[in-house]
């Protein structure tokens, strides 16, 4: 890959990661995100109390959120010019958690076209596996360079 192509490939991340915090659903989901290369993403965010079902652990909309997303951007750092749509997720709680920092990490796993399959697990802060996913990325009419969030001028 030439040093062109690995600037253009670091814009694109990085203006992934402004898009990703420019969600206004992540200001109910503080986290953040890396895209470190192709196909790769991760996301850190916290689980305390305020994220529990009745039965005092995080509530399963956390892991989709976080699984769903880091899959998503995965996928979606292969793409430079369209959005990518979840068509589907499937889901495998392994582990409660109670708290602590706990890691989404991302990864692709198959497609380069219209669909994508990307995959995801959570790790929480003694380094075990909480969660797991895989989904389904469709290519959408959406073209990234209009949406406010995805700002290449800000990533350079």
């Amino acid at each position: 890959m030439t040093r062109a192509a690995t600037t253009g490939a670091a814009r694109h991340y990085r203006a992934l990661e402004n898009l990703y915090a420019s969600a206004p659903v992540n200001a109910l989901f503080r986290s953040t995100i890396a895209i470190p290369g192709d196909g790769l993403s991760s996301i850190t965010f916290d689980v305390s109390e305020e994220f529990y079902h009745a039965a005092g652990a995080a509530h399963g909309t956390i892991y989709f959120k976080m699984l769903d997303d880091a899959a998503f951007y995965a996928a979606n750092s292969l793409v430079t010019d369209r959005f990518l749509l979840t068509t589907s997720f499937n889901l495998h709680f392994t582990k409660p958690v109670r708290g602590g920092k706990v890691v989404a990490e991302g990864k692709w796993i198959s497609g380069r076209k219209r669909v994508y399959v990307a995959e995801a697990r959570l790790i929480d802060a003694e380094g075990d596996e909480i969660g797991r996913g895989t989904g389904t990325f469709m290519r959408s009419h959406i073209a990234l360079s209009g949406l406010p969030g995805y700002a290449l001028e800000a990533a350079a």
